[in-house]
């Protein structure tokens, strides 16, 4: 059996003044992922490594890293496809709790941010409300987000500007503003629309780029901005 040398960003901030990179031989069987690699390190090798996963079947979004400087999700990744050396980091524009994890939480206070709740009309009793099917088709797919953080790590604008909301909280804001049935469309569409949000965004589709659901943060900000300058009741 073959292997892949994995070279792994280590940091404790307990015991650590600076991070540092360890290099770790991995046996690269053609159905292993990053994540297998991972496991195997800590399992055999270095139980002190520290990385974050759940599902194992890239829809939990939590194992994100990055892989030889591109934003990937290790359960997704296979060795065939990184070589025969893995640099293997903490997700970009996330501070760092220990080696491959990183905090989340400024993340989901984006989310929060752009008020990414669902918030049906009042007084419409229990009749259902309609959606207009090309409404529903143009949101579908960007359901489909897991929250995963890969956009954000790719993200140009937040490496710049940390007070920018973001490619995936944008998107969500933009499934909600598009929903006929949401109450509160123009007070979320204000919020998007203000200093930190949409019109920070350059377009540069890096998020789109790395995104394992497909999803197009870029086209949707894009939406917005063209609502945002039209009209937001459209």
């Amino acid at each position: 059996m073959t292997s892949t040398k994995f070279i792994v960003y280590r940091f404790d901030p307990q015991t650590d003044r600076l991070p540092y990179y360890e290099a770790f031989e991995v046996p690269s069987d053609p159905d292993y992922t990053v994540l297998d690699g991972l496991f195997y390190i800590q399992g055999e090798i270095d139980a002190s490594l520290s990385f974050r996963c759940a599902c194992r079947n890239w829809m939990c979004g939590s194992c994100g890293v990055c892989v030889n400087g591109r934003p990937r999700l290790a359960c997704k990744t296979p060795l065939r496809e990184v070589g025969r050396r893995a640099f293997i980091e903490p997700l970009g524009n996330f501070p760092v709790i220990k080696d491959l994890v990183t905090d989340m939480g400024p993340f989901f206070k984006k989310w929060q941010a752009v008020m990414n709740a669902f918030v049906p009309a009042p007084n419409r009793g229990e009749d259902p409300i309609p959606v207009r099917p090309e409404h529903r088709l143009e949101i579908d797919k960007m359901l489909e987000c897991i929250a995963c953080g890969l956009c954000y790590a790719a993200c140009t604008m937040v490496r710049v500007d940390p007070d920018f909301f973001g490619p995936a909280a944008l998107t969500r804001a933009y499934c909600l503003i598009k929903d006929e049935r949401d109450a509160i469309r123009d007070a979320r569409m204000a919020i998007v629309a203000s200093e930190d949000g949409i019109f920070r965004c350059h377009a540069h589709g890096d998020c789109q780029e790395v995104c394992p659901k497909g999803i197009s943060p870029t086209k949707a900000i894009q939406e917005l901005k063209r609502r945002a300058v039209t009209s937001w009741k459209s």
